[in-house]
């Protein structure tokens, strides 16, 4: 029988036999350490005037009726299609005759002419100055960058 103590009380001491344990505890941890070391970050953000002059591209419509007034059979119905830059839509009628007979009454051609323009203006960009100032090594060492976004 072992106990942890040396000499478990009350038992004689000849025929019992005592055994001391040990055991052995690990305990594993950071700490911060102050090494002396550091850096100063200064940024400034300073903003600045920057004009411009962008060519913009935009649209116009040239919408036109073309007088057609031509009969047609229901199964020659026009759709509407595409000649080169103009979409042409034809306009329908039912004529009442002794049969039925779609008679083209016009067409509308939409032409898409592309313009440009030039637009003046003045915006704002701003721009970041950093100075790192590190405190490890002789006299203050200092690096400069700029960032403009």
């Amino acid at each position: 029988m072992a106990t942890d103590c040396p000499e478990a009380p009350g038992e004689p001491d000849g025929d019992t036999l005592t055994v001391a344990l040990h055991r052995e505890e690990l305990q594993v941890g950071t700490r911060v350490v102050d090494t002396g070391r550091g850096v100063r970050i200064h940024k400034t953000v300073s903003e600045h005037p920057h004009h411009i002059d962008e060519t913009l591209l935009y649209d116009e419509l040239d919408v036109r009726h073309v007088i057609v007034d031509k009969i047609v059979p229901l199964s020659q119905a026009p759709s509407a299609r595409q000649e080169g830059d103009t979409l042409i839509v034809p306009v329908v009628e039912e004529v009442l005759v002794t049969e039925r007979r779609l008679r083209i009454k016009e067409e509308v051609h939409i032409t898409r002419i592309q313009r440009s323009r030039t637009q003046s203006g003045t915006v704002m960009l701003r721009a970041e100055d950093v100075v790192v100032e590190r405190f490890d090594e002789g006299p203050h060492k200092e690096a400069n960058s700029t960032i403009r976004r």
